[in-house]
């Protein structure tokens, strides 16, 4: 054989590869985006309002992926959406918080269930940011124990003597404080609580948890709610999911020696060092984890929420079955979570948990 027609054939070897190596992308691709077009179905989900943003991302592209997917969420708060998940009203739900044993919560769930297993999956992390509505202090700096006694109401002005001492040089108003709080029962609630009750016990001596325990002040139901009542009243301070803090003022709250933005990097960082909750993990396919609050770690922000999308591993219908574990699948998935990061301001997981938690969505199957 000459050695121009070995060239030749080599050459149309190397193409030949190379097409079905391109061909083998394309479809790897179309398989994470979404199922690739051949699913159908409609799937109702509820849950936290944090996750609003990045379910509306998800769900746009997943139904772009698949034009016979309906998906509807609706961001009734992490305690409703656990509610109509357990009582079957929904095919699967977000959270703030993981299921808890309380109330039989953790019995009830896995009822639901049965004869398949709970999943409980962490797909959106995300800080809670403590935003501020005072037009003249462009940046402000609050101490744990200062932020405690804000929120319990002990410092009502906001030129205390220990809000100054947080911020040297910054001349701050006499203005009230009018501190904001969910009216709804919340997973962000809760989160922002058990940072308070492990950073300052000596202060916030209030049981965790998801509905707000000091009377007084300001209530508005779910994030929006709270984003609202905060831009509204000069004065007022609240907490919300960082992605939804808009115009408002973003306080750094000190981790250590250092004072600390609610940034995605910093939410992340709390996450990877943070061990799963032994005491939540009521099957093998649910991934709590008990958050590092109390962490000094630099480049850290300890006042997180991990928001969980809640299903089961069988379902009744085989349509659903399907759609359901496609749209979980997706919005872990790398692509999801960048979805969400650019649509919600959150925190992508990391590829080692992506690829700790993919199994439980993957043992979705119609009963």
């Amino acid at each position: 054989m000459s050695k121009r027609l070995l060239g030749a054939l080599l050459t149309a070897l190397a193409l030949t590869f190379a097409v079905a190596a391109c061909g083998s992308s394309s479809n790897d691709s179309s398989s994470t985006s979404g199922g690739g077009g051949d699913l159908s179905g409609e799937v109702a989900g509820a849950g936290a309002t944090s996750q609003e943003a990045a379910q509306e991302a998800w769900v746009a592209n997943f139904e772009n992926e698949n034009s016979g997917v309906t998906i509807s969420y609706d961001p009734v708060g992490s305690g409703g959406g656990r509610e109509q998940f357990i009582a079957g009203g929904v095919g699967y739900a977000g959270s703030d918080a993981a299921i808890s044993e309380e109330e039989g919560e953790m019995k009830a769930a896995a009822k639901r269930c049965a004869p398949g297993e709970l999943i409980e999956v962490p797909a959106y992390v995300s800080p809670i940011a403590i935003i501020y509505n005072l037009p003249e202090v462009e940046s402000l700096q609050l101490d744990p124990e200062t932020l405690a006694k804000i929120f319990n109401q002990e410092i009502t002005t906001w030129n205390d003597k220990a809000i100054a001492a947080d911020n040297p040089g910054v001349e701050l108003p006499s203005t009230r404080i009018t501190p904001v709080n969910r009216s709804d029962e919340s997973g962000t609630t809760e989160n922002f609580t058990e940072y308070l009750s492990q950073v300052v016990p000596s202060v916030w001596t209030h049981e965790v948890s998801g509905d707000w325990p000091v009377k007084g002040g300001e209530a508005a139901s779910g994030t929006s709610g709270v984003v609202e009542a905060v831009g509204a009243g000069e004065g007022a301070i609240g907490y919300a999911d960082a992605s939804q803090a808009g115009e408002l003022g973003i306080a750094k709250v000190k981790v250590g020696q250092n004072y600390a933005e609610p940034t995605p990097e910093a939410a992340a960082a709390i996450l990877e060092e943070s061990p799963e909750d032994k005491a939540l993990k009521g099957g093998k396919y649910m991934f709590p984890f008990a958050l590092d609050r109390k962490t000094e770690s630099q480049g850290t922000y300890p006042i997180v929420l991990v928001s969980y999308l809640i299903a089961c591993t069988d379902y009744k219908s085989a349509d659903e079955a399907a759609v359901v574990k496609g749209f979980l699948e997706y919005a872990i998935s790398p692509e999801g979570q960048e979805a969400a990061a650019e649509n919600a301001g959150s925190a992508p997981l990391s590829a080692a948990l992506t690829k700790k938690v993919t199994p439980a969505v993957e043992a979705i199957v119609a009963g």
